[in-house]
């Protein structure tokens, strides 16, 4: 038995459509635009219990928190995640070019900010390999290391201190120019919107290349300087390939071993996880086991290899970045801003989509911009969310940002009574840790052959972005692979010609058209979609339809609840019959 429905309906011209359905005239629009202004600008008490829920979004999910329901997942991914950012913290900080303790505060103070005023329930925040990788070259600039100086002198901590002092800038920096956007009204969402999948994956495998060409000299132990610009990454090739022979054995030793576990390890969380409650540790007992390791044996004295060194506990003191260098680092903090927002969102949206919940954009970017600021007076470097933390707290069971605590509560603990411990932490051991931590951003080379087949186009931005950023610089490569995606759209765009005729004129926005069925709503948007404009696309549909991401999944959940007491009814009812 099959069913059919016919849908009749007049062709409409814009004059006849506006005088059917009215238009909107400029008098109208400034109207409705004096008004809005106007409502905003109103001071009550209702207007401030709004914008403090929009602006403190902890205000509104935490009073109906399922105490019962989701208390054990986020305790167990929060801790999970927890232990990561340990090891994670102070090997991203050698990417930095500061002292691995910074990248612990990094690891704890935006973290605890994001609960607050974050939106993404599986987002966690911290350390990003890419985003450390970038301030570390303008720390690198700014400061360079010196190939002979004593770890153990005076001139040595103020060295660190500079370093810090440019990095915590970059992030002050990062981090007002965010709030500023977001308190104008503006977002860096319009610049997002054309960092579409294949330049976001293209980005981060090639970025990838760099991390672990830079941290070589380390697994290798070669106290080479760090070469930054364009063709740093062959630089800093040529370099290692030239020192081989100053090969610390020792550390070489340590690194084979290390890899050796590690990979092996988190090739087993990654194909098992869905039997695993939590993902093997490997990182943390890597770290605990080389530490005992390296101070039974003194193998800092013994074969001169790099340790961690002294690590402070307790509470940095806040101190102002250095400000002076805003100047010098302005060009860079942009493109790091850049970077870290788009990541960010990106992320937040994937696992929005994934459990059915809606972000804000510009939330987010207050939030991030919020943690930036704050933790910079507290010796940070610029934090983003992160792609394996992100991965592991969801496949944990989080289910809030409230996850973020627990996450801040294990780093705690390790500033407060653990981290002197770790003294003898041969640096090798965090090399890699950086290296395996990228398993995710090498293994996008396997989307290829399917973007091939589906848009030769995106496939071109895809293998453009990544020669530009693996053969020039992380920053430029990624500027040019931005501006070649923009030129594509404007090839797409260009072949989609219409012709307004006299019968029929076409609209470049989304109209509902009138329907004769009851229940029936008929859309027309006669233009092209791409990554450019599927989310204006997304959010118009879902307005006009009055659908949201919460809405579907209810619907979805008495859908299936429906299901399973028809089912249970059907079974009873043979039951009875039997």
């Amino acid at each position: 038995m099959s069913a059919s429905v016919a849908v009749y309906r007049s062709l409409y011209t814009e004059d006849r459509f506006k005088q059917a359905y009215g238009s909107e005239d400029g008098a109208t629009g400034s109207r409705r635009l004096r008004d809005k202004l106007a409502g905003r600008c109103r001071c009550s008490k209702r207007a401030c219990l709004h914008l403090l829920r929009d602006r403190v979004p902890i205000v509104q999910w935490l009073p109906r928190y399922r105490l019962r329901k989701w208390i054990l997942g986020d305790t167990v991914a929060g801790l999970t995640v927890g232990i990561l950012h340990i090891p994670q913290g102070m090997a991203f900080a050698l990417l930095t070019s500061v002292a691995p303790i910074f990248g612990l505060y990094t690891s704890f103070f935006p973290v605890i900010l994001y609960v607050f005023f974050g939106t993404g329930r599986h987002v966690s925040t911290g350390t990003f390999a890419v985003v450390s990788l970038m301030t570390g070259s303008v720390v690198e600039q700014l400061v360079p290391s010196p190939l002979e100086m004593n770890s153990s002198s005076s001139e040595a901590a103020d060295f660190e201190a500079q370093r810090i002092g440019v990095a915590s800038a970059v992030a002050l920096l990062s981090g007002i120019i965010m709030v500023k956007l977001c308190m104008c009204g503006l977002q860096l969402g319009f610049l997002s919107t054309y960092l579409s999948e294949p330049i976001v994956k293209a980005f981060t495998s090639a970025a990838a290349f760099h991390v672990t060409i830079s941290q070589l000299q380390s697994m290798l132990g070669l106290r080479l300087p760090r070469h930054t610009g364009n063709f740093s990454l062959f630089k800093t090739l040529a370099s290692v390939m030239e020192n081989l022979p100053h090969t610390n054995m020792a550390e070489l030793l340590i690194s084979l071993v290390c890899l050796a576990v590690l990979v092996p390890v988190k090739e087993i969380n990654m194909r098992y996880r869905q039997r695993l409650r939590t993902p093997i540790p490997v990182e943390i007992l890597t770290v605990i086991v080389a530490t005992c390791v390296a101070y039974a044996s003194s193998l800092d004295s013994s074969y001169n290899i790099e340790i961690v060194g002294h690590i402070p506990a307790g509470f940095p003191r806040p101190q102002m970045p250095a400000v002076k260098t805003f100047p010098d680092i302005a060009g860079d903090t942009v493109a790091i801003t850049f970077v870290g927002y788009a990541v960010s969102v990106s992320l937040a949206m994937i696992y929005a989509d994934k459990h059915g919940y809606s972000i804000h954009p510009n939330q987010e970017l207050l939030a991030h911009g919020i943690s930036n600021t704050v933790s910079s007076f507290f010796t940070c470097f610029p934090s983003s969310a992160t792609l394996a933390t992100t991965n592991i707290l969801e496949s944990a069971g989080g289910y809030t940002q409230l996850s973020g605590l627990f996450t801040s509560l294990v780093v705690l603990i390790v500033l407060l009574l653990i981290g002197p411990l770790f003294y003898f932490l041969p640096k090798a051991v965090l090399a890699c840790i950086n290296v395996t931590s990228l398993r995710q951003m090498f293994l996008q080379f396997r989307d290829l052959p399917e973007l091939w087949r589906i848009s030769r186009m995106d496939f071109m931005v895809w293998v453009v972005t990544w020669l530009s950023v693996v053969v020039l610089n992380v920053d430029l490569g990624l500027a040019i692979g931005v501006v070649f995606s923009m030129m594509t759209v404007i090839c797409r765009t260009q072949r989609y010609v219409t012709i307004p005729t006299a019968q029929c004129q076409y609209y470049f926005n989304i109209i509902i058209l009138p329907a004769r069925v009851p229940g029936v709503k008929i859309l027309t948007y006669n233009g092209p979609i791409y990554y450019g404009n599927r989310s204006f696309f997304r959010e118009e549909m879902s307005r006009l339809l009055g659908l949201t991401p919460e809405k579907i999944r209810s619907w979805e959940k008495a859908r299936k609840a429906l299901e399973k007491r028809e089912r249970d009814a059907t079974i009873s009812t043979v039951v009875r019959l039997l």
